[in-house]
């Protein structure tokens, strides 16, 4: 049951992915044909292989991680919780060792858990996926081998929205504007990020995005526990 569940124990996170490549000429022959072949579906019209490669990056095959962004809960004093959060950016490998050496120091036990939004869909096998092709041991909270499914360690922000309905996709703006969460205005949206990761080299800005994020992500989750959201005072950006 949520209503009982010990915030301590969640890590909430959020990664911003770019396509591996930028631009598609970039690949070689042998990854062009591969990467025509996987979107033969995706794309419609006209739409070629190369012009649809600007999405290459929502692809663990074709894509990369440049920024995971986490929060977590310290409750040590009970009425001046506050959310901690901070961020593994730059090169992907670092980011992945970096975010494994997190899960595991501090969530390792049975009782952690991972929250993301789509995070199921999206976020966690995205990971697990970079972590095998750069050769990186999964940490426990990640590695699902062998695990039944009501033993899998995560928890999924739209997964709880949709109560089981299968064809329903609600964004997490969506939620925090119906759940009236405020939420910083932003210059930038997930479509931009490879855009501003290779023209604009801003990799700072793309961060900011992505810890907002987060902290939206646990604001609604709060929203689901019937819990009070957080004020500015108990909010921590470690990365500043």
């Amino acid at each position: 049951m949520l209503a009982n569940l010990d915030l301590t124990e969640v890590l909430f996170l959020d990664i911003e992915t770019v396509p591996e490549e930028e631009i598609h000429g970039n690949m070689t022959e042998g990854r062009q044909a591969l990467w025509e072949q996987k979107t033969t579906y995706q794309r419609k019209g006209e739409v070629t292989a190369e012009d649809f490669y600007e999405r290459a990056g929502i692809w663990a095959e074709f894509g990369k991680i440049v920024c995971i962004s986490v929060g977590f809960f310290d409750t040590t004093q009970p009425n001046n919780r506050s959310l901690r959060i901070k961020s593994f950016a730059g090169e992907e490998t670092e980011i992945l060792e970096d975010f494994k050496q997190l899960c595991d120091d501090h969530f390792y036990l049975k009782s952690h858990l991972l929250c993301a939004h789509n995070g199921k869909e999206f976020d966690f096998p995205y990971i697990a996926r970079r972590m095998v092709i750069h050769r990186i041991a999964l940490p426990r909270i990640l590695d699902l081998f062998g695990k039944k499914p009501w033993e899998v360690p995560h928890l999924d922000t739209l997964q709880l929205w949709k109560f089981g309905d299968y064809k329903h996709y609600t964004s997490l703006a969506l939620l925090a504007n119906i759940f009236g969460i405020p939420t910083p205005k932003d210059d930038i949206d997930g479509s931009d990020v490879a855009r501003v990761y290779y023209q604009e080299k801003n990799l700072e800005r793309i961060v900011r995005y992505c810890e907002k994020d987060v902290l939206t992500l646990a604001q609604v989750f709060l929203t689901f526990l019937r819990k009070p959201l957080l004020e500015e005072n108990q909010i921590v950006w470690l990365s500043k």
